[in-house]
């Protein structure tokens, strides 16, 4: 027998375009389409790619819930028995959209479903718990080895095989607990790893702990009345229009706009590009997740010096953390040339 298998992919390895073309509407392909090739050859014998659907990944991130429906209409059209989405690398808004296939193709279909992210991919938090996702390096230069692991992966699925430890099958840790029987009491195992802790003996814990950033906060600024102050939000407000095309979720940019003139910032002249909050009142007042009204008033007071003439914005909701930490590097570099002093960062 041979298994039935749909692929979803988004617009760039469709080979449609890139971020000119990132708003294409879902659509389905008899077959294999680029990636689709070295899966299908990975899969041999026992299963076959039988179609594909695309979208792009600007027209997914718009509106997850509505085009999840969407895409997962197109695919129970050809009654596959099992989706493999991407992989997705660490692009950040195909993640998402692989992940949210994912979660509704379990939850809707109940067949097997594997997908491959680089583990900063903001997918993976999200999605972890729904599915699968093989671990990969943070670009296509991965695609030699995310394929076969997400094809032996799906085919164990498939066959109803038991599937072994994270380590063992590629795929990022779940965060689902399952009870394990050991022939050894707990406080004897404990005790043996300690041991070869101390002989510098390779061992693993049974129980790994998540690692966290920790970030020394600056000395407060000393001379706040001669000091200039700017403003870097993470909200989304921007130009009427988004003129640079911030993207709504899984944000690749960030734009840098002037303030120079402005001591309100109103509906007729901002608006938010951010998709994860109602965008309301943001869209009615943009000073609301972008305080420059208020800043000038302080401003005015002497509170401080002066108010920087530019501000920073992005999205973010689901953007990659390595993407985070690469926009505030460039942002930094550029407010201290500029000779900002201090930063209010705004969110939503």
């Amino acid at each position: 027998m041979s298994y039935r298998v749909v692929h979803y992919i988004n617009q760039f390895f469709a080979g449609i375009g890139g971020e000119e073309k990132a708003d294409y509407a879902p659509e389905t392909r008899e077959g294999v389409v680029g990636p689709g090739m070295a899966l299908n050859a990975a899969l041999g014998n026992e299963a076959e790619i039988v179609g594909t659907v695309i979208c792009g990944d600007t027209y997914f991130a718009s509106d997850m819930a509505k085009t999840s429906a969407e895409v997962l209409e197109l695919i129970r059209k050809f009654e596959p028995d099992a989706v493999l989405l991407g992989p997705a690398f660490n692009a950040g808004r195909y993640g998402s959209a692989c992940g949210a296939m994912g979660d509704a193709i379990s939850k809707e279909l109940g067949i097997p479903v594997v997908s491959g992210m680089f583990p900063e991919n903001p997918g993976v938090e999200m999605y972890r718990k729904s599915l699968y996702i093989i671990e990969t390096a943070d670009s296509a230069r991965g695609m030699g080895k995310a394929v076969p692991a997400m094809a032996k992966l799906l085919l164990k699925l498939l066959k109803g095989e038991k599937v072994g430890l994270p380590a063992e099958e590629g795929y990022i840790e779940r965060g689902l607990r399952i009870n394990k029987f050991f022939e050894t009491m707990a406080s004897e195992r404990c005790v043996d790893m300690f041991v070869k802790k101390l002989k510098g003996e390779p061992f693993e814990t049974e129980y790994p702990m998540p690692v966290f950033d920790r970030v020394d906060p600056n000395p407060p600024i000393v001379d706040m009345a001669n000091s200039t102050v700017a403003l870097v939000t993470s909200g989304g407000i921007c130009p009427k229009g988004n003129p640079d095309h911030i993207e709504a979720s899984s944000a690749s940019k960030y734009g840098e706009y002037s303030i120079e003139g402005f001591d309100d910032l109103t509906s007729a002249d901002h608006c938010t590009a951010h998709g994860g909050y109602d965008a309301t009142y943001a869209d009615d007042d943009p000073d609301r997740v972008l305080p420059v009204d208020v800043m000038r008033e302080m401003e005015k007071e002497g509170v401080f010096k002066k108010l920087h003439n530019k501000f920073y914005t992005t999205v973010g909701n689901g953007t990659a953390v390595a993407s985070a930490k690469k926009f505030g590097a460039e942002i930094a570099l550029k407010l201290k040339a500029d000779g900002v002093d201090a930063v209010i960062l705004t969110s939503t």
